[in-house]
C-alpha cells in the first residue's frame, strides 16, 4: 500500500508533543532513554491515539516508520539487539511473525482486558489496537446489486474474469488471504488464488482499485473499508459512484483485520513500553481513534466506532483468532499462483 510522506525504516522521528510535564511527577520518566517504537500503521492515526501520553507519562517516543513486512523482518535479523521496544503493525500477521519467533513479552492482563477479546491472539502476547473491515468496491451503473457475488470466493468464478481489481502486493490484500487460508485451509485457497491471477487486474494499491471501480474500469475491487469512508469524508473526490458491498453471513470476504500492539521480549524499558501499550488500548487513545479522520474500527471494550460506520457487530465478521495467520505460507501461495 502506497504511504505518502512516510520516512525510511532507519530514519528516527521524535513524536513532538508540547508542554512535557515538569518536576517530579509520579509518571516521570527521569533519565530514562525514549521508548523506540517501530510503526507501520498510518502515522496520522498513532500519533493521534498517543496524544498526551507524553504528558501523561513522561515517556518521550521515538518512531521507526516503515511496512509491516519490513520491520517485521529487521526485529527477526537484529534479534535481542534490536533497540525496539514496541511494534505496532498495520495488519496481524506480521506481528505474530514476532510471537512465533517468541520475540515478544506477554502484555499485561489489564491491558488485554481493555480490548475485545476478538481482536487479540490467544496467546496473550500482543493485541489490536484498531480494525478495518474486508469490503467490495462496486459502481452500480456497471455492476447492478441483484448481480453482486454472495461470497468473496465467488470472484474466482470463470464469470468473473478481466473484472475484478486486487492490491496483489500490500499487506491489507494479502491479510485477507490469510484469513481464506484459516478459515478455508490450503487446497481452497490455493484454487481462489489461482482463478484471481487469471481473473483479476493488479493494482498498486487500495485507493487505485476504488478509483478503478468508481470509473468502470473493473465491475468490482477487493479492499478495506476506509478508504472510501475517508473519500466520503473528503466529497468523494476519487469514487463519487462507487459503493461498498459487505458479503457478512461469516463468509471470508467479511474478515475484520487488527492492527497489532506488542512489548519486545529484549527491551530494556519493559515497564514503559507495557505502558505505552496500555495507553494505545485505553478507552481515552480509542475514543481518539473513533473520533478521527481515520475512520479505521476502535476495538476498546465498550468504545464506539465512528457513527458513520455500520457497527462491527453488523459486518458478521467470520470468528479468526488473529494469532493464527500464516503470512509466510500465503507468501508462498501467492508466489506460487503468480499473484507475487
Amino acid at each position: 500500500m502506497t504511504r505518502l510522506g512516510r520516512t525510511s525504516a532507519t530514519a528516527l522521528s521524535a513524536l513532538t508533543v508540547a508542554g512535557l510535564l515538569a518536576g517530579c511527577g509520579s509518571g516521570e520518566a527521569s533519565g530514562a532513554e525514549a521508548l523506540t517504537v517501530y510503526s507501520a500503521q498510518h502515522e496520522s492515526l498513532v500519533r493521534t491515539m498517543l496524544e498526551g501520553f507524553t504528558d501523561e507519562t513522561g515517556i518521550e517516543l521515538e518512531f521507526r516508520d516503515a511496512n509491516d513486512a519490513e520491520l517485521a523482518n529487521q526485529i527477526v535479523q537484529e534479534g535481542d539487539a534490536s533497540p525496539a521496544d514496541v511494534f505496532l503493525t498495520e495488519n496481524s500477521p506480521s506481528i505474530d511473525i514476532l510471537d512465533r519467533e517468541g520475540l515478544l513479552a506477554p502484555l499485561e492482563q489489564s491491558t488485554l482486558d481493555q480490548v475485545d477479546e476478538q481482536f487479540r491472539p490467544g496467546s496473550g502476547n500482543w493485541t489490536g489496537f484498531a480494525a478495518r473491515s474486508t469490503v467490495l468496491v462496486y459502481n452500480p451503473e456497471v455492476l447492478p446489486e441483484a448481480e453482486l457475488p454472495a461470497s468473496i470466493l465467488d470472484l474466482a468464478r470463470p464469470e468473473w474474469e478481466g473484472r475484478v481489481g486486487i492490491a496483489a502486493g500490500g499487506p491489507d490484500f494479502q491479510a485477507i488471504v490469510s484469513a481464506v487460508l484459516a478459515l478455508r485451509g490450503e487446497e481452497e485457497t490455493r484454487a481462489w488464488l489461482e482463478g484471481l491471477e487469471r481473473n483479476a487486474g493488479v493494482y498498486q494499491s487500495n485507493t487505485a482499485v476504488m478509483v478503478a471501480a468508481d470509473e468502470g474500469e473493473i465491475d468490482a475491487g477487493i479492499m478495506y473499508h476506509y478508504y472510501w469512508y475517508r473519500d466520503q469524508a473528503e466529497n468523494a473526490l476519487k469514487g463519487d459512484d462507487a459503493r461498498l458491498h459487505l458479503f457478512r453471513n461469516q463468509d471470508p470476504g467479511a474478515f475484520v483485520s487488527v492492527s497489532g500492539a506488542g512489548v519486545l521480549a529484549s527491551s530494556d524499558q519493559p515497564e514503559e513500553a507495557q505502558q505505552l501499550v496500555a495507553y494505545l488500548t485505553s478507552p481515552a487513545a480509542q475514543e481518539r481513534l473513533a473520533e478521527s479522520t481515520a475512520l479505521e474500527y476502535a476495538v476498546g471494550t465498550g468504545v464506539a466506532s465512528a457513527d458513520v460506520l455500520p457497527p462491527l457487530a453488523d459486518l458478521q465478521a467470520p470468528d479468526v483468532d488473529p494469532g493464527s495467520l500464516d503470512q509466510q505460507r500465503v507468501t508462498e501461495l501467492m508466489q506460487e499462483v503468480g499473484l507475487l
